[in-house]
C-alpha cells in the first residue's frame, strides 16, 4: 500500500500530455463559443470540494491547466480527507483557459476523488478485521480513463492489480475451456511469460486451485466463492502451496467486505472500486467581487 501520496506523480508516464490534449479535444472539437465571450483577460478560479472526501487527482489538474497556459496553486494535499466546504486550489490564467479546463478537470477530480474515498472505506474496513493483505482494484475501468482510475486506488491505499494484459498473465475461464484445461493453459503461458510474469489462474473450486498451483501458477483466484466456501479453501490452498498467492474475487462489496477477510487469503479484489463508487462533488468558480463562489441554493425568485 502506497503512503507518499506526494511522490506518486512519478509514477505517471510521459504520455501524460497526449492523454490531456484528447481529453481537452474531446470538449473543444472546433470553435469555443463561450471562450469567445470572456476572452483573454486573467481571472483567478477556485476549486471547491462540496462533500466529504479524499482528494485525488491533482497531478491531473495541472497536466491540464498547464497545458492551458495556467497556474495552479494547491491549498491541500493529495490523500487529504477533506471536509465541506473548503477551498482546495485556485488557478490563475486567461478566462477563457480556465473555462476550457474547468469541466475536464472537474470530471477528473470528482471521479478519481470518488474511487480514493471508496477504496479508503474498503481498505479500512478490512484493516478493522485484523486482516493484513492488499485490497486492490481489478482491470473493469472506463475505457481512456484507466490511468486515473488505476491512480486513484493507489491514493485510497488500495493496490492496482494488473494494468492491463501485458502487465500479468491471468488465465480464466474462456482461456481454459479454450484451450482445453488448467495445466496445458498455464504449460502455454509460461513459455512466453519466462520467470519476469506472474501468471494468475482464475479457479472456481478446490480441485481447479491445486491443478493450477501444481502447474505452476503464482495466484489462484477463487472467483465467486462465497464467505463460507472461501473460509474452507482458502486455508488448504495456502497450506499445501505456501508460495502460491491466494485472491478472492466477485460479487464482493463494502458490504461484504469484512466476511471475505479470512485466513489465507492475501488479495481481496473487488470492480466496484471503479465501477460502482459514488462521485465526489466539486466546483470550479471564478472570484468576482459580490458574486459568492459557493453557488448556494435559490431559495427566491426574485
Amino acid at each position: 500500500v502506497c503512503r507518499n501520496m506526494a511522490d506518486l506523480h512519478f509514477l505517471l508516464p510521459t504520455t501524460l500530455k497526449s492523454k490531456v490534449v484528447e481529453w481537452l479535444s474531446e470538449d473543444i472539437p472546433s470553435f469555443d463559443y463561450g471562450g469567445y465571450v470572456v476572452g483573454g483577460i486573467e481571472e483567478t478560479a477556485v476549486l471547491i470540494c462540496k462533500a466529504p472526501g479524499v482528494m485525488c487527482g491533482r497531478p491531473f489538474v495541472d497536466a491540464i491547466f498547464s497545458h492551458l497556459g495556467c497556474q495552479v496553486e494547491w491549498l491541500v494535499e493529495e490523500g487529504d480527507n477533506l471536509k465541506p466546504i473548503c477551498e482546495c486550489a485556485r488557478v490563475t490564467g486567461p478566462a477563457s483557459a480556465l473555462l476550457q479546463g474547468e469541466r475536464t478537470a472537474l470530471n477528473i477530480v470528482t471521479r478519481a476523488s470518488g474511487i480514493a474515498t471508496y477504496c479508503q472505506q474498503l481498505v479500512e474496513a478490512a484493516r478493522g478485521e485484523d486482516w493484513r493483505g492488499e485490497v486492490a482494484g481489478t482491470r473493469k475501468t472506463t475505457p481512456g480513463f484507466r490511468i486515473v482510475e488505476k491512480y486513484a486506488l493507489l491514493v485510497g491505499g488500495a493496490s492496482t492489480h494488473r494494468y492491463d494484459l501485458s502487465s500479468m498473465v491471468m488465465l480464466k475461464d474462456n482461456h481454459i475451456w479454450s484451450v482445453g484445461g488448467v495445466g496445458k493453459a498455464v504449460e502455454k503461458a509460461r513459455k512466453v511469460a519466462g520467470f519476469s510474469l506472474k501468471i494468475e489462474v482464475e479457479c472456481r473450486n478446490l480441485a481447479e486451485a491445486r491443478d493450477a498451483c501444481r502447474s505452476g501458477a503464482d495466484v489462484t483466484m477463487l472467483d465467486n466463492f462465497s464467505p463460507a466456501a472461501l473460509k474452507e479453501a482458502a486455508p488448504v490452498i495456502k497450506s499445501e502451496f505456501p508460495h502460491v498467492i491466494v485472491e478472492a474475487s466477485g460479487g464482493i462489496s463494502l458490504k461484504t467486505i469484512k466476511s471475505y477477510c479470512v485466513d489465507g487469503v492475501d488479495v481481496i479484489s473487488l470492480s466496484s472500486t471503479t465501477q460502482g463508487h459514488p462521485a465526489v462533488d466539486f466546483s470550479f468558480k471564478i472570484l468576482k467581487e459580490g458574486h459568492n463562489p459557493l453557488n448556494p441554493q435559490v431559495q427566491s425568485p426574485n
